[in-house]
């Protein structure tokens, strides 16, 4: 596990990467990325260990 938390990234279109969030713990970041899926937006989420 990482001491930096989990933080939820976004790609969109274009390629392009952004963070959208950072949380402490991972359940919570899972659940804010398959959120924003399930809304249907085009973009890819998902989680990955904070550096």
């Amino acid at each position: 596990m990482s001491d930096g938390g989990w933080v939820v990234w976004r790609q969109d279109d274009n390629g392009n990467r952004f963070v959208v969030a950072r949380f402490s713990v991972r359940a919570e970041a899972e659940e804010l990325a398959a959120e924003m899926e399930s809304r249907g937006h085009k973009q890819l989420y998902w989680v990955a260990a904070a550096e």
